[in-house]
């Protein structure tokens, strides 16, 4: 749905760009440091719009590019975490607990109560 919405802006801005271009044919002059150009300025107006985009995308496919290199890494990681140590079986990757753990858990807890409730029976039985 994020991307939906982003390409509909994209969509939207390009439209009021396209119109504030055609709106603005005069002629202008543009100083480059080293000379001055004369052009329309719809010409200037849809270069920097395209020059704004290129570099917008370059710098996300750079992200991109970065991101993946990442996950690679971590990814070789987890795999050498998971021979050194074998696997422990405690949680996926959703975070679901496995079946196993659950029941050894719930056994540990009924376990803990029943230890629980003994010495309070005697301490109760003592005060009589």
């Amino acid at each position: 749905m994020k991307m939906q919405w982003s390409l509909i802006l994209g969509l939207l801005f390009a439209l009021l760009t396209a119109v504030f271009a055609v709106i603005n044919v005069d002629p202008v002059s543009v100083n480059l440091l080293f000379s001055t150009v004369s052009m329309p300025l719809i010409l200037l107006i849809i270069g920097c719009t395209l020059l704004g985009g290129i570099i917008v995308g370059s710098y996300g496919i750079y992200r991109q590019y970065r991101l993946q290199r990442e996950v690679k890494a971590l990814s070789a990681k987890l795999v050498q975490y998971q021979e050194l140590y074998g696997d422990l079986n405690t949680t996926n990757l959703t975070g679901e607990s496995s079946v196993a753990q659950e029941s050894a858990t719930q056994k540990d807890y009924e376990s803990n109560t029943d230890d629980l409730s003994a010495p309070s029976d005697e301490l109760g039985k003592d005060k009589l």
